[in-house]
């Protein structure tokens, strides 16, 4: 076998430590590909599965058998937004399997990882690259994407069940007792009914997954990647994300993303803030206990307060 057996938490634990145990796999895919196997090979050092990048035009991301499902979504996602986005993202060369593990070869793109440069970017740029961002999310979220309606999970069954689990989710990820018993009420009030409408959703838009580009001293988006845990749904599911991740409690920031999304300004209210931290409490990958961690409010003690800080909108009163 080119890549070991990976069908337990115990063995896929084991891997990510031993890089070199899926180094046959990685040189038989380029094989198969007719790839030059003599190209750098660099394993990217984030992210929660193996990615390479083979050379300085070709990337390889590695699924393994439990995470079938991803690799399949991720390859139908990003065919569909191929070059229909204003921003950049991966295109797809190839898919297939290899001793049970799926794959997908796609481009590489240009630019560096918005985490790790913004705090070089003046301040003065940053909404420039909260402008553009906006427009790539409406223009993802305005695509048709009826075709990819079977996308797994599907919403309503998904929204019913991260609900009815969202208390003992938290738990069991370390949250402290006081935010458990405020979770229920919370959702009760702000956790919007489920509707019709359906938009396609990247569910992790983050700096880890923006990449920008200087050209002379302007910057400018340059990527947007990891499409995996994409899926169709309510649109401002996408925004719990974007809140925490991106604009990390800039109100400033956050209002200039959802305006040039399109969101009328009248809009921008504190009900929109609780909303979206209803959705950060229903996300797929939900962890409270981490957000606090990350982002820290000192004195909060609601989780009003914690929307009113990880979302602030500039104008909205905290």
């Amino acid at each position: 076998m080119s890549l070991p057996q990976a069908d337990t938490d115990e063995q896929w634990d084991r891997l990510l430590a031993d890089d070199a145990a899926l180094r046959d796999g990685v040189i038989t895919l380029m094989q198969r590909h007719r790839l030059d196997t003599g190209l750098p090979i660099r394993r990217y050092d984030s992210g929660s599965l193996p990615v390479y990048a083979l050379g300085d035009a070709q990337v390889l991301k590695l699924f393994p058998p439990p995470d079938a499902e991803h690799a399949d979504v991720e390859a139908r996602v990003l065919s569909w937004v191929d070059a229909a986005l204003p921003v950049p993202t991966p295109r797809l060369h190839a898919c297939g399997e290899l001793d049970g593990w799926r794959y997908l070869l796609m481009s590489q793109l240009r630019g560096r990882r918005l985490v790790d440069v913004w705090a070089q970017i003046d301040a003065r740029q940053q909404p420039r690259l909260a402008t553009q961002l906006g427009e790539a999310v409406a223009a993802l979220h305005g695509l048709d994407s009826a075709a990819l309606a079977d996308l797994p999970p599907l919403w309503p069954g998904f929204i019913d069940a991260q609900r009815a689990i969202a208390v003992e989710r938290q738990r069991g990820r370390g949250l402290a007792e006081p935010w458990l018993g405020q979770i229920d009420a919370f959702l009760a009030r702000w956790a919007a009914p489920v509707g019709s409408e359906r938009v396609l959703l990247h569910t992790e838009l983050m700096r880890e997954h923006l990449l920008v580009e200087a050209v002379g001293d302007q910057w400018n988006l340059s990527g947007l990647f990891d499409f995996e845990p994409a899926m169709r749904g309510e649109r401002e599911y996408e925004f719990a994300s974007i809140g925490l991740f991106v604009a990390c409690g800039d109100g400033r920031l956050l209002r200039r993303i959802l305006l040039a999304y399109g969101w009328a300004g009248h809009r921008l209210d504190e009900a929109l803030q609780q909303r979206l931290m209803a959705q950060a409490l229903l996300h797929r990958y939900s962890n409270l206990r981490w957000y606090l961690q990350r982002l820290p409010v000192p004195g909060a003690t609601t989780l009003e307060q914690l929307a009113r800080h990880w979302w602030a909108i500039d104008g909205v009163p905290r």
